[in-house]
């Protein structure tokens, strides 16, 4: 379908990438992935059309329809839902406005009817007469309910208004889809219908993703931007990462023999090829994995957050205790008479739609807002560490640099400790000494894991810690959450984290109620499914 040849790209005279030389088939799910700044959306925006390379090109089929999901969310503020959603097959969008436009004349000529005729005809040809009903199918899917279906733009919040685009993307069977972070803002339901709908897609699809069980599940391929080169590798997110562990680990040892490191790799392959089994593309992928050879194995230069927290102290037999918790804010009820009891050993991720109620919870936990009804308990031995949304104050009217920034919260004042500590964050040379107030999301995440590191509490509390970071420090946070020996309140969107470090899911209805089930997301998500 796409085929890109001896593709470079140069920013002032430094190159991103260079001598790329790919092909995109008909059938195959593409996850791009790259360590932030390495280009991801810039080559996904080459490949649509919107960015000349610098050399090289890129060629599609002849009549291959491309959709792109687009990203300004106010682009069709002036159109109705549905009219946005036609509009992902734009020529059939136009036949449609055309055909209306003439049977609506008043001096309707013959030379008119011959017009419409024609119109009609390529109209079905191309399924118009069942475009509504498709549209409505998708965005239903999505979670958009009728009701809003013929709504404008202008009045939908943004969520809808991203759910909306991705079903303008995704409407009329194009050829070739492309997408940037398509599941940003998407509740559970809508991921997961989206994952089915692209497991079923026919096309083509690249996809830049920061959900790594999004990628997982969907792609048969990976496109990795690394060492100002783009690969591709057969098999999803996990083969990758894991193989190019394993690569990383057998160059270290170059005295291995050469007949060693591809027989431990021929048994690695073996194993992900036996186990991954999920989608309707198992078969040709084992196939394909079956040809893999030394060389094509991927070693990578990404570098890895340290993440670990370490407990000062075991907490006691009370923990925490929140009876009859109640909060109403501009309004809207958030929480409804919620009780609970945080046990040893409980691991709690808030999930549900109702995200403002979970940050509402956290903030009575930490004593930032007061409930309305309702009591907070918290046990002698228990000691707390928040990680909120929303990290402005930490930030604002700052003019320290990092060292001096983490400092506040250290016990150990000395900068070689704190210099120390911060290289593991990814933070080193001069970085150190960078202004914490120019930094960005991503680093101001990584400044806040550390505070909570030193903080040396046995309750963690965090309010979507995965926001703003790439796949490889969502890794590290997740390793770092399952591994520690205390008690974990959090939530996140990062499927792989709810379900790996989660043992009780915390689900917050709409008006405010707790259902409290005791088990894993992925067996919760079965019984939603059930319902």
């Amino acid at each position: 379908m796409i085929t890109v040849s001896d593709l470079s790209l140069n920013y002032s005279g430094t190159p991103l990438f260079s001598h790329v030389d790919l092909q995109f088939v008909k059938g195959n799910c593409y996850g791009i992935i790259g360590a932030n700044g390495a280009g991801k959306s810039t080559f996904l925006k080459i490949l649509s059309g919107q960015l000349e390379p610098t050399s090289g090109e890129v060629n599609l089929l002849p009549k291959t329809r491309m959709s792109v999901l687009k990203q300004d969310q106010n682009q069709y503020d002036a159109y109705t839902v549905m009219d946005t959603v036609l509009m992902g097959n734009q020529h059939l969008y136009d036949i449609g406005k055309e055909m209306n436009a003439l049977y609506e004349k008043e001096d309707f000529t013959d030379e008119d009817g011959i017009r419409a005729a024609d119109l009609q005809a390529e109209y079905a040809e191309l399924g118009g007469y069942e475009s509504e009903s498709d549209a409505s199918r998708i965005l239903q899917g999505l979670g958009i309910t009728t009701d809003f279906h013929y709504s404008d733009m202008a009045t939908l919040d943004a969520r809808l208004k991203v759910k909306v685009l991705l079903a303008q993307a995704l409407f009329g069977n194009p050829d070739i889809l492309m997408m940037d972070e398509p599941t940003n803002n998407l509740d559970i339901a809508a991921t997961n219908w989206l994952e089915d709908f692209l497991l079923d897609f026919e096309g083509t699809v690249i996809v830049v993703s920061h959900d790594r069980h999004f990628l997982n599940t969907i792609c048969t391929h990976i496109v990795d931007i690394d060492y100002n080169k783009i690969k591709m590798y057969v098999g999803n997110y996990d083969f990758w990462y894991d193989a190019s562990q394993l690569m990383q680990n057998l160059m270290k040892n170059q005295n291995k023999k050469n007949e060693e490191k591809a027989q431990e790799l021929k048994e690695f392959i073996s194993r992900f090829s036996a186990n991954k089994s999920k989608s309707k593309q198992a078969t040709s992928r084992r196939k394909l994995l079956d040809k893999l050879s030394l060389e094509e194995i991927p070693a990578s230069s990404r570098r890895y957050p340290w993440v670990a927290f370490s407990p000062d102290r075991e907490v006691g037999k009370d923990i925490l205790f929140v009876t009859d918790v109640s909060k109403t804010v501009d309004g809207v009820k958030l929480l409804d008479k919620v009780s609970f009891t945080v046990g040893h050993g409980d691991k709690i991720a808030f999930v549900g739609d109702n995200e403002n109620a979970h940050t509402a919870l956290f903030k009575i936990l930490t004593g930032e807002w007061e409930p309305d009804e309702g009591t907070v308990k918290w046990g002698q031995t228990a000691t707390f560490s928040y990680f909120p949304k929303d990290n402005t104050q930490y930030f604002q009217d700052c003019g320290d640099n990092l060292v001096e920034w983490l400092r506040q919260f250290s016990t150990d004042p000395h900068e070689a400790y704190l210099r120390g500590f911060l290289g593991r964050m990814l933070f080193s040379g001069d970085d150190v000494y960078k202004p914490v107030k120019v930094l960005s999301g991503g680093e101001k995440v990584r400044c806040m894991l550390s505070r909570m590191m030193l903080s040396g509490a046995n309750v963690l509390l965090l309010d979507q810690p995965t926001n703003h970071l790439d796949l490889e420090s969502i890794a590290a946070v997740n390793n770092g959450l399952e591994a520690v020996k205390c008690n974990v309140l959090f939530s996140s969107h990062d499927h792989q984290m709810v379900q790996t470090v989660a043992n009780r899911v915390f689900d917050f209805t709409a008006d405010g109620k707790l259902i409290d089930m005791p088990m894993t997301y992925d067996e919760y998500l079965e019984r939603q499914a059930q319902q």
